[in-house]
Protein backbone atom coordinates (compact mmCIF):
# COMPACT_ATOMS: atom_id res chain seq x y z
CA UNK A 1 0.00 0.00 0.00
CA UNK A 2 1.50 3.17 -0.98
CA UNK A 3 1.82 5.49 2.03
CA UNK A 4 0.26 9.05 1.42
CA UNK A 5 2.89 12.63 1.68
CA UNK A 6 1.85 14.81 4.33
CA UNK A 7 0.62 18.37 2.97
CA UNK A 8 2.69 20.95 3.85
CA UNK A 9 1.64 23.56 6.40
CA UNK A 10 0.62 26.54 4.84
CA UNK A 11 2.89 29.85 5.75
CA UNK A 12 1.51 32.62 7.31
CA UNK A 13 1.78 36.16 5.52
CA UNK A 14 4.64 38.58 6.77
CA UNK A 15 3.64 40.13 9.63
CA UNK A 16 4.01 44.07 8.98
CA UNK A 17 6.25 46.06 10.69
CA UNK A 18 5.29 48.15 13.90
CA UNK A 19 4.39 51.81 13.20
CA UNK A 20 2.89 54.54 15.09
CA UNK A 21 1.03 55.80 11.92
CA UNK A 22 -2.46 55.27 12.36
CA UNK A 23 -4.66 53.55 9.93
CA UNK A 24 -5.48 56.21 7.34
CA UNK A 25 -9.28 55.91 8.24
CA UNK A 26 -8.59 57.33 11.76
CA UNK A 27 -6.03 59.92 10.79
CA UNK A 28 -8.16 61.22 7.80
CA UNK A 29 -8.32 65.59 8.35
CA UNK A 30 -12.01 66.84 8.65
CA UNK A 31 -11.81 70.07 6.77
CA UNK A 32 -15.02 71.07 8.26
CA UNK A 33 -13.81 71.06 12.00
CA UNK A 34 -13.36 74.24 13.04
CA UNK A 35 -10.64 75.77 15.58
CA UNK A 36 -11.26 76.07 19.26
CA UNK A 37 -12.79 79.45 20.12
CA UNK A 38 -10.52 82.10 22.14
CA UNK A 39 -12.44 83.73 24.44
CA UNK A 40 -10.86 86.88 25.73
CA UNK A 41 -12.46 88.84 29.28
CA UNK A 42 -13.87 92.10 28.21
CA UNK A 43 -13.62 93.35 32.26
CA UNK A 44 -17.07 94.11 32.14
CA UNK A 45 -19.68 92.89 34.76
CA UNK A 46 -23.14 91.66 33.63
CA UNK A 47 -24.88 94.87 35.30
CA UNK A 48 -22.52 97.01 33.06
CA UNK A 49 -23.38 94.95 30.15
CA UNK A 50 -26.18 93.07 29.48
CA UNK A 51 -26.23 91.18 26.16
CA UNK A 52 -29.74 90.11 26.28
CA UNK A 53 -30.64 93.67 27.14
CA UNK A 54 -28.64 95.54 24.57
CA UNK A 55 -28.77 93.82 20.96
CA UNK A 56 -31.92 92.67 20.54
CA UNK A 57 -33.64 95.84 21.52
CA UNK A 58 -33.93 97.81 18.41
CA UNK A 59 -31.00 100.08 18.25
CA UNK A 60 -28.85 97.77 15.81
CA UNK A 61 -30.15 94.90 13.53
CA UNK A 62 -26.67 93.69 12.52
CA UNK A 63 -26.14 91.77 15.91
CA UNK A 64 -27.28 88.19 15.87
CA UNK A 65 -28.20 85.34 17.99
CA UNK A 66 -25.12 82.46 17.82
CA UNK A 67 -26.18 80.90 21.05
CA UNK A 68 -27.47 80.76 24.44
CA UNK A 69 -25.95 84.00 25.88
CA UNK A 70 -24.13 84.88 22.48
CA UNK A 71 -24.21 87.58 20.01
CA UNK A 72 -22.37 88.11 16.54
CA UNK A 73 -21.46 90.76 14.86
CA UNK A 74 -19.38 93.47 13.05
CA UNK A 75 -17.74 96.49 14.21
CA UNK A 76 -15.79 97.94 11.26
CA UNK A 77 -14.23 94.89 9.78
CA UNK A 78 -13.80 93.15 12.85
CA UNK A 79 -16.34 90.28 13.12
CA UNK A 80 -16.45 89.31 17.07
CA UNK A 81 -19.16 87.37 19.23
CA UNK A 82 -19.95 88.18 22.65
CA UNK A 83 -20.78 85.85 25.74
CA UNK A 84 -21.56 85.73 29.54
CA UNK A 85 -19.85 83.67 31.38
CA UNK A 86 -21.33 81.78 34.54
CA UNK A 87 -20.66 84.94 36.91
CA UNK A 88 -21.88 87.24 34.17
CA UNK A 89 -18.89 88.97 32.90
CA UNK A 90 -18.61 89.32 29.61
CA UNK A 91 -15.88 87.91 27.18
CA UNK A 92 -15.43 88.64 23.27
CA UNK A 93 -14.16 86.29 20.82
CA UNK A 94 -12.63 87.54 17.44
CA UNK A 95 -13.38 85.24 14.50
CA UNK A 96 -11.78 88.04 11.85
CA UNK A 97 -10.42 90.98 11.62
CA UNK A 98 -8.33 92.95 8.52
CA UNK A 99 -5.93 94.73 11.08
CA UNK A 100 -5.07 93.55 14.31
CA UNK A 101 -6.00 92.11 17.80
CA UNK A 102 -5.47 95.58 19.83
CA UNK A 103 -7.58 97.28 17.26
CA UNK A 104 -10.23 95.20 17.30
CA UNK A 105 -10.52 95.01 21.19
CA UNK A 106 -10.22 98.84 20.92
CA UNK A 107 -13.05 99.57 18.33
CA UNK A 108 -15.29 97.12 20.15
CA UNK A 109 -14.78 98.96 23.31
CA UNK A 110 -15.67 102.38 21.79
CA UNK A 111 -18.75 100.91 20.43
CA UNK A 112 -19.50 99.41 23.34
CA UNK A 113 -19.70 103.02 25.21
CA UNK A 114 -17.39 101.65 27.85
CA UNK A 115 -16.42 105.11 29.31
CA UNK A 116 -20.02 105.88 30.25
CA UNK A 117 -20.17 103.84 33.85
CA UNK A 118 -24.03 102.99 33.51
CA UNK A 119 -24.40 102.66 37.91
CA UNK A 120 -23.28 105.79 38.20
CA UNK A 121 -26.39 107.05 35.84
CA UNK A 122 -28.48 104.48 37.54
CA UNK A 123 -27.68 106.42 41.04
CA UNK A 124 -28.79 109.77 39.25
CA UNK A 125 -31.86 108.58 37.78
CA UNK A 126 -32.64 106.64 40.82
CA UNK A 127 -31.89 109.70 43.20
CA UNK A 128 -34.36 111.94 40.51
CA UNK A 129 -37.34 109.33 40.05
CA UNK A 130 -38.92 106.66 42.52
CA UNK A 131 -40.35 104.89 39.76
CA UNK A 132 -37.03 104.52 38.19
CA UNK A 133 -35.10 103.62 41.56
CA UNK A 134 -38.13 100.60 41.50
CA UNK A 135 -36.74 99.20 37.91
CA UNK A 136 -33.19 100.16 38.25
CA UNK A 137 -32.72 96.27 38.87
CA UNK A 138 -34.16 95.28 36.32
CA UNK A 139 -32.46 97.55 33.50
CA UNK A 140 -28.76 96.48 34.90
CA UNK A 141 -26.06 96.68 32.08
CA UNK A 142 -29.12 98.08 29.17
CA UNK A 143 -26.07 99.80 27.42
CA UNK A 144 -26.83 102.29 24.55
CA UNK A 145 -24.06 101.84 22.11
CA UNK A 146 -21.85 103.85 19.80
CA UNK A 147 -22.59 103.03 16.48
CA UNK A 148 -20.94 104.14 12.98
CA UNK A 149 -22.82 107.08 12.16
CA UNK A 150 -23.38 106.22 8.12
CA UNK A 151 -24.43 102.23 9.00
CA UNK A 152 -26.74 103.68 12.36
CA UNK A 153 -28.57 106.11 9.43
CA UNK A 154 -29.17 103.54 6.99
CA UNK A 155 -30.73 101.13 9.55
CA UNK A 156 -32.65 103.75 10.60
CA UNK A 157 -34.37 104.67 7.38
CA UNK A 158 -35.08 100.69 6.92
CA UNK A 159 -37.10 101.31 10.25
CA UNK A 160 -39.80 103.56 9.12
CA UNK A 161 -43.22 102.41 9.50
CA UNK A 162 -41.87 98.22 9.53
CA UNK A 163 -41.58 95.67 12.18
CA UNK A 164 -38.55 94.05 13.26
CA UNK A 165 -38.42 90.93 11.32
CA UNK A 166 -38.57 93.09 7.87
CA UNK A 167 -36.39 95.50 8.86
CA UNK A 168 -33.58 92.93 9.95
CA UNK A 169 -34.22 91.69 6.66
CA UNK A 170 -33.67 94.49 4.83
CA UNK A 171 -30.21 95.76 6.49
CA UNK A 172 -29.23 91.98 6.04
CA UNK A 173 -29.66 92.41 2.34
CA UNK A 174 -28.02 95.86 2.27
CA UNK A 175 -24.99 94.35 4.51
CA UNK A 176 -24.32 91.84 1.89
CA UNK A 177 -23.34 94.85 -0.70
CA UNK A 178 -19.77 94.74 1.78
CA UNK A 179 -16.97 93.29 2.10
CA UNK A 180 -17.69 89.34 3.49
CA UNK A 181 -15.79 88.46 6.49
CA UNK A 182 -16.38 84.89 7.29
CA UNK A 183 -19.63 83.02 9.00
CA UNK A 184 -20.82 81.87 12.34
CA UNK A 185 -22.73 79.16 13.14
CA UNK A 186 -24.41 79.31 9.59
CA UNK A 187 -24.69 82.96 9.65
CA UNK A 188 -22.60 84.89 6.90
CA UNK A 189 -21.26 88.10 8.35
CA UNK A 190 -20.05 91.36 5.88
CA UNK A 191 -18.20 94.52 7.03
CA UNK A 192 -21.08 97.67 6.40
CA UNK A 193 -20.63 98.65 2.78
CA UNK A 194 -19.16 101.77 1.99
CA UNK A 195 -20.98 104.92 0.18
CA UNK A 196 -19.49 104.03 -3.16
CA UNK A 197 -20.86 100.53 -2.50
CA UNK A 198 -23.77 101.71 -1.50
CA UNK A 199 -24.18 104.01 -4.81
CA UNK A 200 -23.64 100.38 -6.83
CA UNK A 201 -27.17 99.52 -6.01
CA UNK A 202 -30.31 101.23 -7.84
CA UNK A 203 -33.65 101.75 -6.81
CA UNK A 204 -35.38 99.38 -8.24
CA UNK A 205 -32.93 96.92 -6.59
CA UNK A 206 -34.15 97.78 -3.55
CA UNK A 207 -37.59 97.45 -4.48
CA UNK A 208 -37.35 94.29 -5.59
CA UNK A 209 -35.81 93.19 -2.48
CA UNK A 210 -39.00 94.54 -0.63
CA UNK A 211 -38.03 97.92 0.61
CA UNK A 212 -41.16 100.17 -0.83
CA UNK A 213 -40.86 103.11 -0.96
CA UNK A 214 -38.29 103.46 1.51
CA UNK A 215 -35.83 102.65 -1.54
CA UNK A 216 -36.06 105.95 -2.67
CA UNK A 217 -35.38 107.14 0.67
CA UNK A 218 -31.52 105.21 0.63
CA UNK A 219 -30.66 106.14 -2.68
CA UNK A 220 -31.40 109.92 -2.04
CA UNK A 221 -30.05 109.86 0.88
CA UNK A 222 -26.92 108.29 -0.25
CA UNK A 223 -26.50 110.79 -3.36
CA UNK A 224 -27.24 113.37 -0.68
CA UNK A 225 -23.98 112.39 1.18
CA UNK A 226 -21.55 111.55 -2.02
CA UNK A 227 -21.77 115.20 -2.32
CA UNK A 228 -21.11 116.55 0.95
CA UNK A 229 -17.53 118.24 0.79
CA UNK A 230 -15.07 116.06 2.45
CA UNK A 231 -17.13 113.10 2.03
CA UNK A 232 -20.58 111.91 3.54
CA UNK A 233 -18.87 109.75 6.01
CA UNK A 234 -17.16 112.31 7.70
CA UNK A 235 -19.71 114.75 7.77
CA UNK A 236 -21.88 112.58 9.55
CA UNK A 237 -18.87 112.39 12.42
CA UNK A 238 -18.56 115.97 12.20
CA UNK A 239 -22.07 116.20 13.80
CA UNK A 240 -20.47 114.75 16.39
CA UNK A 241 -19.48 117.80 17.93
CA UNK A 242 -22.84 119.74 17.21
CA UNK A 243 -25.49 120.53 19.64
CA UNK A 244 -28.46 118.39 19.82
CA UNK A 245 -30.73 120.75 17.96
CA UNK A 246 -28.17 121.39 15.34
CA UNK A 247 -27.69 117.51 14.37
CA UNK A 248 -31.57 116.94 14.39
CA UNK A 249 -31.54 120.04 11.85
CA UNK A 250 -28.61 118.38 9.63
CA UNK A 251 -30.00 115.42 9.67
CA UNK A 252 -33.65 116.20 8.77
CA UNK A 253 -32.40 117.61 5.69
CA UNK A 254 -31.38 113.66 4.27
CA UNK A 255 -33.93 112.34 2.74
CA UNK A 256 -36.18 109.83 4.68
CA UNK A 257 -35.27 111.43 8.07
CA UNK A 258 -37.64 112.82 9.98
CA UNK A 259 -37.67 113.71 13.63
CA UNK A 260 -37.85 110.31 15.10
CA UNK A 261 -35.26 108.96 12.95
CA UNK A 262 -32.81 111.75 13.06
CA UNK A 263 -33.33 111.66 17.09
CA UNK A 264 -32.60 107.55 17.02
CA UNK A 265 -29.35 108.26 15.12
CA UNK A 266 -27.97 110.58 17.43
CA UNK A 267 -28.43 109.01 20.12
CA UNK A 268 -27.04 105.45 18.86
CA UNK A 269 -24.57 107.19 16.92
CA UNK A 270 -23.71 110.51 17.40
CA UNK A 271 -23.34 110.80 21.23
CA UNK A 272 -26.18 113.22 21.72
CA UNK A 273 -27.66 111.04 24.86
CA UNK A 274 -30.10 113.47 25.85
CA UNK A 275 -31.73 112.69 22.20
CA UNK A 276 -35.70 111.09 23.01
CA UNK A 277 -36.80 109.47 20.23
CA UNK A 278 -41.00 109.89 20.62
CA UNK A 279 -42.73 106.84 19.64
CA UNK A 280 -46.42 105.78 20.82
CA UNK A 281 -44.74 103.84 23.61
CA UNK A 282 -42.49 106.45 24.79
CA UNK A 283 -45.50 108.94 24.29
CA UNK A 284 -47.66 106.57 26.67
CA UNK A 285 -44.93 106.97 29.05
CA UNK A 286 -45.12 110.80 28.88
CA UNK A 287 -48.40 111.09 29.50
CA UNK A 288 -48.72 108.62 32.16
CA UNK A 289 -45.54 109.27 34.23
CA UNK A 290 -44.90 113.27 33.51
CA UNK A 291 -47.14 114.95 31.35
CA UNK A 292 -50.59 113.96 32.59
CA UNK A 293 -53.01 116.34 31.46
CA UNK A 294 -52.05 115.38 27.37
CA UNK A 295 -53.73 112.03 28.32
CA UNK A 296 -56.15 111.03 25.46
CA UNK A 297 -54.06 113.89 22.83
CA UNK A 298 -52.66 113.11 19.28
CA UNK A 299 -48.74 113.05 19.42
CA UNK A 300 -47.80 115.70 17.14
CA UNK A 301 -43.95 116.54 16.13
CA UNK A 302 -44.62 119.99 18.32
CA UNK A 303 -45.49 117.62 21.30
CA UNK A 304 -42.40 115.52 20.50
CA UNK A 305 -40.54 118.13 21.45
CA UNK A 306 -42.73 118.98 24.90
CA UNK A 307 -41.85 115.28 25.81
CA UNK A 308 -38.04 115.36 25.04
CA UNK A 309 -38.18 118.34 27.37
CA UNK A 310 -39.84 116.73 30.12
CA UNK A 311 -37.54 113.76 30.02
CA UNK A 312 -34.60 116.30 30.08
CA UNK A 313 -35.92 117.72 32.77
CA UNK A 314 -37.12 115.00 35.10
CA UNK A 315 -33.15 113.09 34.66
CA UNK A 316 -31.38 115.54 33.75
CA UNK A 317 -29.53 115.65 30.82
CA UNK A 318 -26.19 113.59 30.39
CA UNK A 319 -22.94 115.83 31.28
CA UNK A 320 -21.29 112.49 31.13
CA UNK A 321 -20.77 112.42 27.34
CA UNK A 322 -17.47 113.13 25.86
CA UNK A 323 -16.01 112.45 29.31
CA UNK A 324 -13.99 109.00 28.59
CA UNK A 325 -11.47 108.32 30.38
CA UNK A 326 -12.14 110.37 33.28
CA UNK A 327 -12.25 108.71 36.36
CA UNK A 328 -15.49 107.46 37.68
CA UNK A 329 -15.17 109.17 41.00
CA UNK A 330 -14.41 113.10 39.02
CA UNK A 331 -16.98 110.87 36.44
CA UNK A 332 -20.06 110.96 39.34
CA UNK A 333 -19.02 114.56 41.09
CA UNK A 334 -19.72 115.94 37.52
CA UNK A 335 -23.15 114.47 37.32
CA UNK A 336 -24.17 115.59 41.23
CA UNK A 337 -22.92 119.05 39.99
CA UNK A 338 -24.93 119.29 36.94
CA UNK A 339 -28.00 118.00 38.61
CA UNK A 340 -27.98 120.21 41.36
CA UNK A 341 -26.96 122.98 39.13
CA UNK A 342 -30.42 121.99 37.45
CA UNK A 343 -32.39 122.10 40.87
CA UNK A 344 -31.22 125.60 41.33
CA UNK A 345 -32.53 126.84 37.86
CA UNK A 346 -36.02 124.78 38.60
Amino acid sequence: MKRQRPKPTPIPPPTPPLSSTKPRSQTHHNPTKKPKSKWVPLNLTQSELSLPLTFPTGQTFRWKQTGPLQYTGVVDSHLLSLTHLQNGDVSYCLHHTTTSETSARSALLDFLNVGISLSEIWEVFSASDPRFAELACHLGGARVLRQDPLECLIQFLCSSNNNIKRITKMVDFVSSLGTYLGTVEGLRFHQFPSLDQLASVSEDQLRQAGFGYRAKYIIGTVSALQSKPGGGEEWLASLRNMDLQEVIDALSTLPGVGPKVAACIALFSLDQHHAIPVDTHVWQIATRDLLPELAGVRLTPKLCSRVSEAFVSKYGKPSYQHIFGVPKKRNLQRLRMAKCAEERDL
